[in-house]
């Protein structure tokens, strides 16, 4: 399986640094690199993991990958993945919370269908997708999930406007509303509401509330659930990734279990 990787920032080198030691992955290979601006450091670093690799800011025309993985953030959408679902390239996607631009979701099938093929939103930092998009099969009503993170990594976010970050004592909600407007608003800390909102009711119809916690030290993710099929209830610290203290480490290692899926016998 030959593989066309979108960004070679913190979760893209991570992954590819991570790839080799992987068992049970043999027979898969990143033969493309596509990165905004492919700097000297990168070219040297790939050179050294990922020997072979092509270094571009774009997948050529005559290049056919069996799988293209989106690890750049949310302008990566247009860039790579919508070209590439046109070309019948299957793909991985990341950064989820692009899709709450309007209409974007369903350009993504669109171009899908078009190619004959599929795209696969990636749970990320979050778990019980799975449990979530089931119980939506059999009737969901209620959704509100929590974000809650150190209060330093909401920094260069619209929530300075509404707290002083550095003067909070104790946890502060500076964000309530929809899936949609939390993926709007502060785009580089919504990948997980707007992937719980596409796995549930929708991005209009899920509650987000995020968190700025002074005493926390790590990500905190929480998803309250209710309907017809029970109640869902869970709660998970990630560690943050060392190279991005703003992104989870559980993000690497879900991009991860997705390419073991795609080459294993047997898949879980």
């Amino acid at each position: 399986m030959r593989i066309a990787l979108v960004g070679c920032g913190a979760i893209g080198s991570e992954v590819l640094q991570r790839l080799p030691q992987l068992s049970g992955l043999q027979g898969l290979r990143v033969d493309w690199v596509l990165a905004r601006q492919p700097r000297p450091d990168v070219v040297d670093w790939l050179a050294q993991h990922v020997p072979g690799a092509q270094l571009l800011q774009a997948l050529p025309e005559d290049a056919r990958p069996d799988l293209l993985v989106e690890c750049a953030g949310h302008s990566a959408i247009a860039t790579h993945v919508l070209p590439a679902l046109r070309r019948g390239i299957p793909c991985l996607v990341v950064s989820v919370g692009a899709l709450a631009a309007p209409g974007l979701v369903e350009e993504l099938a669109d171009a899908a269908r078009q190619g004959g093929t599929r795209v696969q939103l990636l749970p990320g930092a979050i778990g019980a997708i799975d449990a979530l998009a089931a119980a939506r099969e059999g009737g969901l009503a209620q959704v509100t999930y929590t974000g809650t993170k150190p209060a330093a990594a909401w920094k260069g976010t619209p929530a300075e406007t509404v707290c002083d970050l550095a003067a909070l004592t104790a946890p502060f909600c500076f964000f309530q509303g929809s899936a949609r407007e939390a993926a709007q608003q502060y785009p580089r800390n919504a990948n997980v509401a707007a992937t719980v909102a596409l796995a549930g009711l929708g991005l209009d119809d899920t509650e987000v509330r995020l968190v700025a916690d002074p005493q926390c030290s790590e990500n905190r993710h929480q998803i309250a659930a209710q309907g017809a099929f029970g109640r869902l209830s869970l709660e998970l610290a990630g560690q943050p990734l060392a190279a991005n203290p703003k992104t989870s480490a559980l993000t690497v290692f879900s991009v991860l279990r997705a390419l073991r899926n795609a080459v294993a016998p047997l898949a879980i």
